[in-house]
């Protein structure tokens, strides 16, 4: 199996593959909603991150420029889009295989779940996993969106086929990565962020060293 990742930028990055190469994209990018502004405690209390104090990364100040998603539609057959809700350019033509992820979020001020926008032209489905606090989260945590290995793992079972190629343009924690080489899928990832990047490298690698001990 194929395990690519770069850490360089998504539009760079596509722009080497040609058209329709990627069966499947399942991309999380930035929903441009401030979230890397705040911090939230368990009482659902959102609170002004001190940057200059703390050295917190800002990562979702906008959404991405229509070229990321021209670059995207233009390499990939299909797109699975987290936070599509946010984009209004994937919404042109409507949409109906969308997906929701319920969270069962108990904090009343936290949303119960996240939305994707999917190409796929089939009824829409719910991934049903709880995860609040450290209930049913995985065990390394690098990225405060970070989503768990067995949301992608429950994407390639349900939206990929075997043989197709995996396409993320966010790497992010690189619960994409695990997940895909569990399942058995070719992968291609970009990570623009080198603290991210790296730390990603460092978890998959780790991971592959635990399959090796058992």
């Amino acid at each position: 199996m194929i395990s690519e990742v770069k850490n360089i930028d998504c539009i760079e990055y596509m722009r080497q593959f040609p058209d329709k190469h990627f069966e499947l994209a399942i991309v999380d990018p930035p929903y441009g909603i401030g979230f890397s502004d705040y911090e939230r405690g368990s009482s659902g209390i959102k609170t002004k991150q001190r940057y200059t104090k703390e050295g917190k990364k800002k990562w979702d100040t906008e959404i991405p420029e229509p070229v990321y998603f021209e670059e995207l539609f233009r390499v990939s057959q299909n797109q699975i889009v987290w936070g599509g809700n946010y984009f209004p350019l994937l919404w042109q033509n409507g949409g109906k295989g969308f997906i929701f992820w319920h969270k069962h979020q108990p904090v009343n001020n936290f949303a119960k779940g996240e939305l994707a926008w999917t190409s796929f032209n089939r009824p829409a489905n719910v991934f049903d996993f709880m995860y609040y606090g450290n209930l049913n989260r995985d065990a390394v945590q690098l990225h405060p969106t970070q989503k768990p290995i067995k949301l992608y793992r429950w994407l390639l079972q349900n939206y990929a086929k075997p043989g197709d190629k995996i396409l993320d343009t966010h790497l992010g924690s690189g619960s994409s990565r695990i997940a895909a080489d569990i399942e058995g899928f070719d992968f291609y990832a970009c990570e623009l962020d080198p603290d991210y990047f790296a730390a990603s490298c460092k978890r998959f690698n780790d991971h592959k060293a635990q399959i090796k001990l058992f």
